[in-house]
């Protein structure tokens, strides 16, 4: 068996091997290779990091998210027992902001039992010591969570991490899927972006209201992100509670391509740097969602802002602002604008909720 000694070898192999492949598949080895890829070996978060989450910008936002869970939780009736679950936890700082921020409501904290979903190593070691006052389960997949109690699921950025799938408009009107292959031959080969005829099984994930667009347009479509939405969803109906999602992207499916890596805070090539630069996409919420209304109560999608700042989040700024000193408040505003302004994360990040709905209680969650 070869022995490769970088990501972008393994691709070029199983591209020479299997022929050019699929966005997803590219953005997965990328992202989440065993040896290789970004989240697999790495902390990505923070200033020495390649971008910063909600969470780093700001204790406000996961004061805020904690304070929801504990209005949710009691209005599920205060079960003795519920699943705190967390997606894509990062370093672990949101869930110990929303741990803190929730001390004060009686019994929450012993009602709550802690599982996290984390495939990286590098980054389960960082919420270890985050979170090290607390007993936590860690998970590779929601098989693992278990499902005898109420659950209430939170996520942040972590749908754009999933992959998706990239099609394009060509000039005789029918779509194909772009792909990544290689240019040129030999060893120097590079990567690149080529089209191939589109399989039957994608066709259904273009929507039909999509399919006048002009040649060279670009539609992505992402059913691993749809599939795990559904699962939670499925969940959340059997079991009782409710999930919250928080990640960049668009209400309505559109055209448009958003594919793109970051790299110390900056835009790269995404066929550049395999496994050393994050990748992700816009969300299209209105696919995610797509369907599930069947199942559950689904709200949203609702721009971050108007959300946060419907949970409270000045009020609580200006709280604090009291308590501390002028450059500690002057540090806390610039974090709040950050998170809320239009100009920033506050519109284009968008918020939607999934509730339980036959034979438990009606819940109504703030915010939407």
């Amino acid at each position: 068996m070869a022995a490769f000694h970088d990501l972008e070898q393994v691709i070029k192999a199983s591209i020479r091997q299997n022929g050019p492949m699929d966005v997803g598949s590219y953005m997965s080895l990328c992202l989440s290779h065993p040896e290789y890829g970004y989240y697999m070996k790495q902390d990505p978060f923070g200033k020495s990091g390649d971008f910063v989450t909600a969470p780093e910008v700001s204790q406000l936002f996961g004061e805020m998210l904690g304070a929801w869970c504990a209005d949710i939780w009691m209005q599920m009736g205060a079960p003795e027992r519920f699943m705190f679950l967390e997606c894509g936890p990062g370093r672990g700082t949101l869930m110990a902001d929303m741990m803190r921020s929730t001390r004060m409501a009686k019994g929450f904290h012993a009602a709550a039992e802690l599982h996290l979903l984390e495939i990286s190593p590098a980054l389960k070691a960082k919420q270890k010591e985050t979170l090290a006052d607390y007993k936590v389960e860690w998970h590779a997949g929601l098989d693992t969570v278990p499902d005898d109690a109420p659950m209430i699921v939170i996520g942040n950025e972590f749908f754009d991490a999933l992959p998706f799938r990239s099609f394009q408009k060509q000039s005789d009107g029918q779509w194909a899927e772009r792909v990544v292959a290689l240019e040129g031959g030999g060893e120097q080969a590079g990567l690149c972006f080529g089209l191939r005829p589109l399989g039957v099984e994608m066709e259904g994930y273009i929507p039909f209201h999509l399919k006048g667009a002009q040649a060279g347009s670009i539609f992505e479509a992402a059913p691993v992100r749809q599939n795990v939405m559904r699962q939670i969803a499925e969940r959340i109906k059997s079991q009782n509670g409710a999930a919250l999602f928080l990640d960049y992207g668009h209400a309505q499916s559109g055209l448009g391509d958003s594919f793109q890596a970051l790299k110390g805070h900056k835009y790269v090539d995404v066929l550049k740097f395999c496994g050393d630069a994050d990748l992700t996409s816009h969300v299209d919420f209105e696919g995610l969602v797509q369907g599930l209304d069947r199942l559950v109560d689904v709200r949203g999608a609702v721009e971050q802002g108007a959300f946060l700042c419907a949970l409270g989040i000045e009020v609580r700024m200006q709280m604090l602002a009291q308590k501390i000193s002028e450059q500690e408040a002057f540090a806390l505003q610039k974090g709040l604008q950050r998170l809320i302004a239009s100009d920033q994360m506050g519109a284009l990040f968008k918020v939607v909720y999934m509730g339980a709905l036959d034979g438990h209680r009606k819940i109504e969650p703030c915010g939407f």
